[in-house]
């Protein structure tokens, strides 16, 4: 990796009380650079040999780390690179929207084993609840009996606030407002002794998208997410930052303007929410947005309109945050088909050139790669992340 690299910010030391810091500095630089023999390893961490052939010694024995192709160079013997065991850890991973719930089982590698989906016209606590717990079971059963003590906890991906985006009435009403008092980890505890880790969806699915998607080429970017709401999320320093309340990266909240001169947020102008509210108006079902798999072709004379607002608003928000902050690039994915998300990319990048850029540097537009899974792998990656990975922002906080 480069100067900035989490090689250079996160020298490993030899002592044995920081082990564990150890420990998951390797992993981690496994996890970014894929497999690496030992000897680049010291080199890049600036621990010993000797540390650190101990360390992948114990992480083999363990059964997180296994041994790849040996590599074969122009003299003496072939090397052998470590790479992370993609049966080590394991993971479940919740997402929580607005019109569907989906439950993964990720391996340490990010590849999801199985998959459940649940779809509602508004999530209800006790509905989720009973999903999951049935979920886990279901997708535990699925996988060798031998790797169930390799699942390392539940991550639950939820829209900050959830509480407030409902439009019920009566019982139902103050059924979904019930949701402001729930304690995830204590109602998850009532079924499962995983530990129970909860995260912004947005930035659960920023977290997918660094770890395992197109994230991995830029140290610090920006990032949207479009569900039925937009969202987004920070990298710095080749790590998701979550800030103080875990709300960093709240881009749906940027300030925008409505077509009377208004005030209102991105969130009320780019997201899939006001592509539903064209179809109603058209007298179309709106679920035809969320059926699997995805097929929007049907839809273009409603969908092309909505790719226009959308890329408008999008890249005068990528000037935004890039006054802030002077972002690499500017990943865009979401709920939708990759054919409309590419359209997307493409139609930001023709409206950013138009843009006033006095005192900026335009970033480069981007798209995402994990696509409409990004929030449930981002969620099952919270688990994983917070016990074998090193937070280079906060050291070991994730602890």
């Amino acid at each position: 990796m480069d100067g900035g690299s989490i090689d250079d910010r996160a020298r490993g030391v030899s002592q044995r009380r920081v082990r564990d810091h150890n420990e998951r500095l390797l992993l981690t630089m496994l996890q970014r650079h894929g497999g690496l023999p030992g000897a680049d390893l010291a080199r890049k961490s600036g621990l010993s040999p000797q540390t650190v052939s101990n360390i992948l010694r114990k992480l083999e024995k363990d059964g997180i780390l296994a041994r790849g192709t040996p590599r074969r160079g122009k003299v003496g013997k072939p090397s052998i690179p470590m790479e992370l065991n993609p049966d080590g850890v394991l993971a479940f991973g919740l997402k929580l929207g607005r019109r569907s719930a989906d439950l993964v089982l990720l391996d340490f590698v990010g590849t999801v084993r199985g998959q459940l989906h649940l779809d509602y016209a508004y999530p209800m606590p006790a509905e989720i609840f009973a999903f999951l717990e049935r979920g886990i079971a279901e997708l535990r059963g699925r996988v060798d009996e031998a790797l169930h003590p390799r699942i390392c906890g539940i991550g639950i991906g939820t829209p900050f606030e959830l509480w407030r985006w409902h439009d019920l009435e009566g019982d139902m009403a103050q059924t979904f407002v019930s949701w402001k008092d729930v304690n995830f980890a204590e109602t998850v505890a009532r079924f499962s002794a995983l530990p129970c880790v909860v995260v912004n969806d947005s930035t659960a699915a920023c977290h997918a998208e660094h770890l395992y998607g197109a994230g991995t080429k830029y140290r610090d970017h920006a990032y949207f997410f479009i569900g039925s709401f937009i969202g987004g999320g920070v990298v710095l320093n080749d790590t998701v930052f979550e800030g103080n309340q875990g709300n960093a990266g709240a881009l749906g909240s940027m300030r925008s303007t409505g077509p009377l001169g208004e005030s209102r947020q991105l969130i009320d102008v780019a997201s899939i929410h006001q592509l539903e509210t064209r179809l109603v108006e058209a007298g179309l079902d709106r679920s035809l947005l969320w059926r699997q798999p995805q097929d929007w072709s049907a839809l273009s004379r409603y969908v092309d309109p909505w790719i226009g607002q959308t890329a408008q608003e999008l890249a005068k928000a990528s000037l935004s945050i890039c006054s802030v902050i002077d972002f690499e690039a500017i990943l865009i994915d979401g709920a939708f088909p990759s054919e409309v998300r590419d359209a997307l990319v493409e139609r930001v990048r023709r409206y950013l050139v138009n843009q006033d850029t006095r005192g900026l540097i335009s970033p480069r537009i981007e798209p995402g790669s994990i696509g409409e899974n990004a929030r449930a792998i981002g969620a099952a990656s919270s688990p994983i992340f917070a016990q074998f990975f090193l937070n280079a922002n906060a050291g070991l906080s994730v602890l």
